[in-house]
């Protein structure tokens, strides 16, 4: 197992820039998900950790040792992709045993590796079946299976799960989650999957336009997005934003969007004593913080029209319109409402977020 660090680093291929000057430390056994949309530099990062991309400019180290010139081979990662890439001629025995005997390993060394691979997995069974004999997901165990035989510094996984149906996906996440637990490598998953990367890391590195947007444990990216991108991102359903104008009215701090004029939530109080708050504000609130009734009262004040309600079993979300804004609300099961028909809502003001509209930095008042 190794830390990896990276300085400054960019690609570029000839005009597009695919990742601009990133920094990030990963520790020893840490387990971090690189998240993003396609394109965003994710998969270019992972391939210069594993020595398959030239670095432009820039450092990677593992354990404080320069690797930009290592080759591939003498890193000692692995590496496991969407694809599974097995031998479709060898057995399972055999697909887990050739990294190991590639390396030379010992007949002895070869035969207790592969065995203790397939219990961890629980491929024990299909150790003498061909690929072609396996379900997508036992084909997918036996890629992960292999790529751990040799007993890496670093594991990356690159959009291993993506192709599964949404049932095997979940089993495949708890394996490779208790897989990191018991055998301790440091592992790097690159996803857009933000489900997956909230569920499997330590810490998510947000990745959008070749930079880093954020880096943190997914309860400090869920609840604490650090821009817009992230926090229109990262939540499904993903979170509301609206559109204000500060003002002072009497001693009053208001946020106005468009005809609505709302009460400056706690945190953003302080900002606005500060002088902290810009003139345009983008208010972000998730669909779970907004509440919605079918009449007015001293709770519900603000007036929306219902555009669909969708019923998903274990939730019902609830899609309006606020003076051409749409929202999204999660409520209870129950909930019905007609095509048109208004509704007032009531948002939480301790679990809004504010950003400067110009700059879609959260606004944290710090510099």
């Amino acid at each position: 197992m190794a830390s990896v660090t990276l300085e400054n680093v960019w690609k570029k291929y000839r005009k597009v820039e695919a990742v601009r000057g990133i920094s990030l430390g990963i520790a020893d056994k840490e387990f971090i998900a690189f998240l993003g949309p396609s394109g965003c530099g994710k998969s270019s990062t992972m391939r210069m950790i594993a020595g398959l991309e030239e670095i432009t400019s820039g450092s990677i180290r593992f354990d404080g040792e320069l690797v930009n010139k290592v080759r591939p081979r003498d890193r000692n990662v692995a590496l496991a992709f969407e694809t599974y890439a097995l031998y479709p001629t060898l057995d399972v025995y055999e697909n887990l045993a050739f990294p190991l005997r590639a390396a030379k390993r010992s007949d002895v060394d070869v035969d207790k590796r592969v065995r203790e691979i397939a219990g961890i997995l629980e491929i024990t069974d299909l150790l003498e079946r061909k690929p072609t004999n396996l379900s997508s997901g036992q084909q997918q165990l036996v890629g992960l299976g292999r790529a751990l035989s040799r007993e890496p510094r670093v594991f990356l996984l690159d959009e291993p799960i993506s192709h599964l149906d949404t049932r095997q996906r979940v089993r495949m996440r708890a394996y490779i989650k208790r897989l990191h637990i018991e055998l301790g490598y440091t592992m790097i998953y690159v996803t857009h999957n933000q489900e997956e990367a909230m569920a499997l890391a330590d810490r998510v590195a947000v990745m959008n336009e070749g930079l880093l947007s954020q880096v943190g444990t997914p309860e400090e990216i869920f609840h604490n997005p650090a821009d817009t991108f992230v926090a229109g991102f990262v939540g499904e359903p993903p979170m509301n934003f609206l559109e204000c104008e500060y003002r002072q009215e009497g001693g009053r701090h208001l946020l106005v969007h468009k005809r609505i004029t709302m009460e400056m939530p706690p945190h953003g109080e302080a900002l606005a004593q500060r002088g902290a708050v810009p003139q345009r504000v983008t208010l972000g609130i998730r669909p779970f913080f907004v509440d919605i009734g079918l009449e007015k009262s001293a709770r519900h004040t603000i007036p929306a029209e219902v555009f669909v309600v969708e019923p998903l079993g274990d939730m019902t979300i609830a899609s309006v319109n606020l003076l051409e804004t749409r929202l999204q609300i999660v409520t209870e099961l129950g909930f019905r409402a007609q095509p048109k028909q208004t509704v007032w809502l009531a948002l939480d003001p301790t679990h809004t977020v504010l950003f400067d509209a110009e700059t879609g930095r959260a606004l944290t008042g710090q510099e």
